[in-house]
């Protein structure tokens, strides 16, 4: 990681741990409010007491593994699935006992489920004809809809003469086109190829922020998340473990989960023997020495904790270092080269396996040959990249 993002992370880390003390920031009201929401499945606990405000006109991703709970919140709110307790309120109106079709919402699913016998044009007309609407103001707003999404040419073709990324397209604009104050994304990109996902998720958002509409995404991709939304909510079992923006959730997570399912990251157990306001030291068994990281965690000596270390974080050499905190000897055991990075798996004495991204330029910068596999290597990091976690 450059001297400048390890600077900002730094920076960052001061207003968060002060926040407590600092004057509040006045905040946007909500516009979505999910209030303890529970949903149970018999004796199945879906969604286990949800808490969420979301702001106008924001993207918001929910991301977790299968079966966390994310696609029944989202059903929730489109009126699929009823709460078994707790309220949602949208713009001030509670959505309980609110069928689907009454509901200011619009669902896009993973498949689209766009009608085959129907033109795009059709597709797209589809839920205003359903509502009655003047045939001068659907001809309009479709018309808007199909130039806004690009798809204007391919008015008179049929879903199947569409490719993956045309199709997701026109489900977007029959989505938009009824002018909904809460658009819900089901795995919006999950039925495209990897390149066409990252060329359309861009496209995508600058798509919905052109509309002005408020929007929830379901997703287990973590990179669709960090790249679309403007801030993540982190679910598991049910649960929401945490809500930040997509730097908020990578560089500083609040528990395990979060720190091992966003990215990749080395977690180190161990216990506190130093306890600083400005200083906190870790013996940890596993990197066989002492983990220092230069800001305090609040806890006693003695507590039982984790340390999450970035991948990119992690400076690979190949000449022994002096002793210190924040590094230890090991051997290469694997190497994945990815063209402009690797990534070396490092084992250590304990048997720990510690991950490095190397850019490909540093071996080039220092003018020796890159590390090959069983060859010894050092790793090392700076106090200001660790991040402490209680559980």
């Amino acid at each position: 990681m450059s001297e400048a993002i390890a600077a900002t992370k730094q920076a960052a880390a001061i207003p968060a741990r002060g926040a407590a003390s600092a004057a509040p920031a006045v905040e946007e009201a909500a516009y979505l409010r999910i209030s303890g929401v529970v949903k149970k499945f018999g004796d199945h606990l879906a969604v286990d007491h949800i808490d969420l405000d979301i702001r106008k006109n924001e993207i918001f991703a929910l991301l977790g593994s299968s079966g966390c709970g994310k696609s029944t919140l989202l059903r929730m709110l489109a009126g699929m699935e009823t709460p078994t307790s707790g309220r949602i309120i949208l713009d001030g109106q509670d959505m309980q006992g609110l069928q689907p079709y009454e509901r200011p919402v619009n669902m896009m699913f993973q498949n689209y489920a766009l009608f085959p016998h129907m033109t795009v044009e059709q597709n797209v007309a589809f839920g205003l004809k359903q509502d009655k609407a003047p045939k001068d103001e659907i001809a309009e707003r479709v018309a808007k809809m199909l130039d806004l999404v690009q798809m204007r040419k391919f008015a008179g073709r049929k879903p199947h003469q569409l490719s993956g990324g045309q199709q997701q397209r026109v489900a977007l604009a029959r989505s938009l086109v009824k002018r909904p104050k809460l658009l819900l994304l089901d795995e919006p990109l999950g039925a495209l190829d990897k390149k066409l996902r990252q060329q359309t998720q861009l496209e995508l958002v600058n798509t919905i922020e052109a509309v002005g509409v408020t929007c929830i995404m379901v997703t287990h991709d973590q990179e669709e998340a960090m790249t679309m939304a403007s801030r993540i909510g982190i679910m598991s079992e049910g649960k929401l473990l945490q809500v930040g923006t997509p730097t908020e959730i990578y560089e500083y997570p609040n528990c395990r989960f979060t720190a091992e399912f966003i990215g990749e990251t080395n977690m180190f157990e161990g216990s506190v023997v130093v306890d600083e306001p400005d200083l906190v030291e870790i013996n940890s068994q596993e990197l066989g020495g002492m983990i220092r990281i230069e800001h305090g965690i609040t806890g006693p000596k003695g507590m039982h904790v984790w340390t999450s270390v970035r991948p990119e974080d992690v400076r690979l050499d190949k000449q022994p270092l002096p002793p210190g905190p924040n590094r230890a000897a090991g051997k290469v055991q694997d190497i994945a080269y990815l063209g402009s990075y690797s990534i070396y798996h490092v084992k250590l004495a304990s048997g720990k396996i510690v991950k490095s991204v190397v850019p490909s330029s540093r071996w080039f910068d220092a003018n020796e040959t890159a590390p090959t596999w069983d060859e010894p290597v050092y790793v090392s990091w700076r106090g200001d990249t660790p991040v402490v976690l209680m559980m």
